[in-house]
């Protein structure tokens, strides 16, 4: 797994940069396996969506709702089960839960975001002294260990190896040896790029839009802090924003592409060490990422919000004795599915915390009428730009209540914002260009889609019974009073 390493820049996804990225490892995983078309996370931030792949449970079950929370080591996850049933385990590299991990025989980890070049790793032996440093690129770190730790291991024991990358997150920072990629490459921008203002789009915010990154650049330029970011010094002047905004693009996906490049070798080091070993056949290899990230749709970057391009998980998985190869699949998966799946391809028993679903049944291509036909998405690290909401999505349509309240989340922002609804059509409008909430002829589909979100609540125990949540469903969501 990867850290925001988002399904526009896989190759595999299309996307006006599908030609661009140097990813032949993963589409060789395309070739030889299955791609999730809809996989999606339901919190769109690293720590929450870390903490509902290794539990099985949304952010309100397993109290890990923002960056600043940390996972409960007594939860239930997907490890310890694994363990529990005779598995060796292991997890190297991005953990971002700040508890000591539990449920891995094995494990290395990065401190916080952890840093790309001459990483500092903690054990349980050094947990407390601050860690060991490594000479060299995180991600070939990570690597290096994991295939120590296959080596090492009990060849006559079934094993749960977790790889999980500190690439492409921001300052998507890459190995000298790649520093030349795309030189001579004027990348094709997305439609949406020129977006400045929710005036253009229905929206009620501003969302984090790409001259923050820019700024960020030029303040490290400077101050002379060229270790900060990749490729400074880096300046603006004398351009008109939309100049900028082509310019800050351009940087910025030359070097998210070439921080997935180095992800792509890893995943290239490890599919030839199961090669070798005659492992290929009987393992299943996934690779994913923690959530999506905009790479200048909407002119944004970052993640966070339920849009399709922070939403999405990309998601291929290899298992030649049952995988169908070169296919995919566009049922919903979420990322609280994902342990079921690993338990359900273990054999061990799932703990009644889960709350996913193993869709091994959907990999081989058997229907299943109970599947899930919509999902539920809530994000609550909330700021003025980017408030705090919820959702559901369907196959064709979402509908988003951006509620806008701090509602005590570690590390949201008090200032509020007003309450608001958008509504999209996937299939009219798939990248999702304008808000069509206040249009009459989707008032039924909306008023349909608003009961189903309520009833989906309702079922996850998620109801907001605080008086301030309670005044805004009056007055914005006053239909929810029927609904019971």
């Amino acid at each position: 797994m990867s850290d925001d390493h988002t399904s526009q820049a896989w190759g595999i996804y299309g996307g006006v940069l599908r030609h661009h990225a140097h990813t032949p490892h993963i589409r060789r995983l395309a070739a030889e396996g299955t791609v999730l078309d809809n996989a999606f996370c339901t919190n769109s931030i690293c720590v929450p969506s870390r903490a509902s792949i290794l539990t099985g449970q949304y952010s309100h079950q397993n109290q890990v709702y923002t960056l600043s929370d940390s996972l409960n080591p007594l939860l239930a996850n997907v490890g310890e089960q694994l363990r529990s049933g005779g598995y060796q385990t292991a997890l190297f590299g991005k953990w971002h839960l700040k508890s000591r991990p539990s449920g891995f025989d094995d494990w290395q980890v990065l401190p916080g975001q952890g840093k790309y070049h001459n990483p500092v790793l903690r054990d349980s032996t050094n947990w407390q002294e601050g860690g060991k440093p490594y000479p060299g690129f995180s991600a070939d770190v990570i690597t290096d260990l994991s295939i120590d730790w296959l080596r090492r291991r009990d060849a006559s024991r079934p094993f749960l190896l977790m790889t999980h990358y500190k690439a492409t997150h921001e300052p998507f920072d890459y190995p000298h040896r790649l520093r030349n990629l795309y030189d001579s490459i004027h990348f094709p921008e997305p439609a949406s790029l020129y977006d400045f203002a929710p005036e253009t789009n229905g929206r009620s915010f501003e969302g984090q839009k790409l001259w923050i990154l820019g700024n960020r650049w030029v303040d490290a330029s400077l101050r002379n802090d060229h270790s900060r970011y990749p490729g400074l010094p880096f300046s603006l002047e004398g351009l008109d924003s939309l100049e900028q905004r082509s310019k800050i693009y351009q940087k910025f996906i030359r070097d998210f592409l070439r921080s997935g490049a180095a992800i792509d070798e890893n995943i290239g080091r490890l599919l030839q060490y199961l090669d070798q070993q005659d492992l290929a056949n009987n393992t299943v290899v996934i690779y994913t990422a923690d959530q999506g990230y905009f790479l200048g749709e909407h002119g944004m970057f970052d993640k966070r919000m339920m849009y399709e391009e922070a939403l999405r998980m990309p998601f291929v998985i290899r298992y030649p004795q049952e995988v169908k190869a070169n296919h995919r699949l566009d049922d919903i998966v979420l990322n609280i599915d994902f342990p079921s799946l690993l338990a359900d391809y273990g054999q061990v028993s799932l703990p009644a915390s889960f709350a996913g679903h193993s869709f091994r049944k959907n990999l081989r291509g058997e229907k299943n009428s109970d599947w899930r036909k919509a999902m539920y998405y809530r994000y609550w690290l909330h700021r003025a730009e980017r408030p705090a909401h919820f959702g559901i999505r369907t196959s064709q349509h979402k509908l988003m209540f951006f509620y806008g309240q701090p509602l005590h989340a570690t590390g949201a922002m008090e200032t509020t914002t007003t309450p608001a609804w958008e509504f999209y059509d996937l299939r009219q409008d798939p990248f999702e260009d304008r808000n069509r909430y206040q249009d009459p002829s989707h008032k039924q589909t909306i008023d349909e889609l608003k009961q189903q979100l309520f009833h989906l609540r309702q079922d996850l125990g998620e109801k907001d019974t605080s008086a301030v949540m309670q005044a805004i469903f009056m007055s914005h969501w006053p239909e929810s009073q029927l609904y019971e």
